[in-house]
C-alpha cells in the first residue's frame, strides 16, 4: 500500500467513525481481561509491600510506579479491575432487571401501577444519583457489594422510565394483539413478546449507564465506602495518592488515568450501539 492510499484511507470518513470504536474496544477487552486473569498481565504481588522501592518513579521495572509501601502500583491496578468492574457489572445488572420490569409493568398494565411509578420516578430523578448512592450505601454498609447495590438502585429509575416507553410503544402491534387473541396470557405476553422487543434500547442504554456507574463506584470508593485497604480498589488507590500529588504524580494520575479510559471507551461503545439501533427498521 502506498503512502498516497494510506492517506487517502485516514481521510476517508467511513475510517474514523470505525477506528474510535475499534480503539475503545480494544481498551475494554484489555481492562476486562485486566478483572478476569490478571496473572496473565502481571505476577506481581499486590499486596507485597518493599520499603526500599517507595514511592518510585514509572520505569521498566514498574511500569506505573510504587505507593508509599512500596507496592507495585500497576499490578494493584490490574487486580483493583476484578473488585471495580464486579461491582459496576452488578450495579448496572440490577438497575437493568428492576427498571425494567418496574417499568414494563407500568407501561403494559397503566392504571394504578403506571401512576405509582411515575411518582417514584420523579422522586429518584429529582435526587442526585451520586447523593442517592450514598444515602442507600450508609443505610447498606460499606463494601464492594454494598456499592453495587447502591449504585444499582439509584439508576433503576432511568431505566423503568425507558422500559416504560418501549412496552407502550410495541405493545399495540399486531404481533402482541394476535397473541392477545389467540389466549396468551397477560404476562407471558408480556414477558415473552413485548420486552424482547424493547431490549435494544434498554442494552444500549446499559451500555451507556456502565460509563456512568464506573464513575459512581470509584467516587464511592474513593469517599471511603468500598473494600478497606489494602484491596486495590481504583477508587481508594486514587485517594491514597492525593496525599502524595506534590512528590509521586504518578500514585493518583495513573489510576485515575485507568478510569478515565474505561469510561471513554465504554462512552464510545454504547454511542456505536445506538447507531445501529437507529439503523434498524
Amino acid at each position: 500500500m502506498t503512502l498516497q492510499s494510506i492517506s487517502a484511507v485516514a481521510r476517508s470518513p467511513r475510517f474514523w467513525p470505525g477506528f474510535p470504536v475499534a480503539l475503545s474496544l480494544t481498551l475494554f477487552l484489555v481492562l476486562l481481561g485486566w478483572a478476569l486473569w490478571p496473572g496473565l498481565f502481571t505476577h506481581v504481588d499486590p499486596l507485597l509491600a518493599d520499603p526500599t522501592q517507595t514511592l518510585q518513579a514509572p520505569s521498566a521495572r514498574h511500569w506505573f510506579g510504587t505507593d508509599h509501601l512500596g507496592r507495585d502500583l500497576y499490578s494493584r491496578c490490574v487486580h483493583g479491575a476484578a473488585l471495580s468492574l464486579q461491582a459496576t457489572g452488578l450495579a448496572v445488572l440490577i438497575a437493568l432487571v428492576v427498571g425494567s420490569l418496574l417499568g414494563g409493568i407500568a407501561g403494559w398494565f397503566g392504571g394504578v401501577a403506571d401512576r405509582v411509578l411515575a411518582v417514584l420516578v420523579e422522586v429518584l430523578m429529582a435526587i442526585p444519583a451520586l447523593l442517592l448512592a450514598m444515602a442507600i450505601v450508609t443505610a447498606l454498609g460499606f463494601g464492594t457489594l454494598e456499592i453495587a447495590l447502591a449504585v444499582g438502585l439509584s439508576s433503576v429509575a432511568i431505566f423503568a422510565r425507558l422500559a416504560r416507553g418501549e412496552v407502550l410503544r410495541w405493545r399495540s402491534r399486531v404481533f402482541v394483539e394476535a397473541a392477545r387473541v389467540v389466549g396468551v396470557g397477560s404476562w407471558s405476553n408480556l414477558c415473552r413478546h413485548v420486552l424482547p422487543h424493547a431490549s435494544g434500547p434498554l442494552l444500549a442504554l446499559a451500555a451507556l449507564e456502565f460509563a456512568s456507574a464506573v464513575l459512581a463506584v470509584s467516587a464511592l470508593s474513593f469517599l471511603g465506602f468500598g473494600a478497606p485497604p489494602p484491596q486495590p480498589e481504583w477508587g481508594l488507590l486514587i485517594a491514597e495518592g492525593r496525599n502524595y500529588l506534590v512528590v509521586a504524580w504518578w500514585y493518583t494520575t495513573l489510576p485515575g488515568l485507568v478510569v478515565a479510559g474505561l469510561i471513554l471507551a465504554t462512552q464510545q461503545l454504547a454511542r456505536g450501539l445506538q447507531r445501529l439501533q437507529g439503523e434498524q427498521p
